[in-house]
């Protein structure tokens, strides 16, 4: 099994359920059966499974109403671990400057913390991917933790990831409780925005390797 494809699946299982993903249900299950037998993939199969069974309106008013009215759900990772302060715009750009770093700039309008895209990043780029993953690895796992308390299908695609990530250490378990208990910070500074203009995404969107965009209005 190539760790990139499940990294790859994943990230397309935790995107909006446009029209584009829709289409591409049946190839995208074919790909899924071809991982093996890793726990990794047993999760995809669970996942896409459970994706593939609902309705195309009734799909994306669960993702919407899952990610896009749930703050505690928030597919932008740096949110749970910096809220709106002005450290999570240090980390935007430490994130963006990852991906040129790697080969791969940004051409999306998306931040360079949503979770689709990381995984994506993982895929085109294991160890770079895989570092940057790292270091946000707590709230990873927070926000799976907060989807499979709703018994949500969208904890699975996470849970694949996690299984092919490095374990947890003692230090990362015990910020990971921390962020738990205390909730993202909400400290709003001055008049800057929560992401600084070095990271905000272009004004039009160039189709190249990366992700396509979510909804009008979706929040991050």
């Amino acid at each position: 099994m190539a760790a990139a494809e499940v990294f790859k699946i994943a990230s397309l299982l935790l995107q909006y359920p446009d029209d584009r993903l829709i289409e591409a249900r049946e190839a995208l299950g074919h790909d899924v059966e071809r991982l093996g037998g890793a726990r990794s993939a047993r999760r995809l199969r669970e996942a896409w499974s459970r994706w593939s069974a609902i309705d195309t309106q009734t799909l994306r008013n669960q993702y919407v109403e899952t990610f896009d009215f749930n703050r505690h759900n928030s597919l932008y990772l740096t949110y749970h671990s910096h809220g709106d302060r002005r450290e999570r715009g240090m980390a935007l750009i430490a994130l963006k400057q990852r991906y040129e770093a790697a080969g791969h700039a940004l051409e999306t309008n998306e931040l360079p913390d949503y979770l689709p895209l990381m995984l994506e990043f993982v895929s085109l780029a294991p160890r770079d991917g895989a570092a940057a993953l790292g270091e946000h690895r707590e709230a990873l796992e927070l926000l799976r933790d907060n989807l499979a308390a709703e018994d949500s299908l969208w904890e699975l695609p996470i849970a694949a990831a996690t299984a092919a990530l490095p374990r947890m250490t003692r230090q990362q378990k015990a910020r990971l409780e921390r962020m738990a208990a205390e909730g993202p910070p909400d400290e709003q500074v001055g008049l800057e925005p929560f992401a600084p203009p070095e990271v905000m995404p272009p004004s039009a969107y160039e189709p190249g390797v990366t992700l396509p965009s979510r909804p009008p209005g979706a929040p991050r």
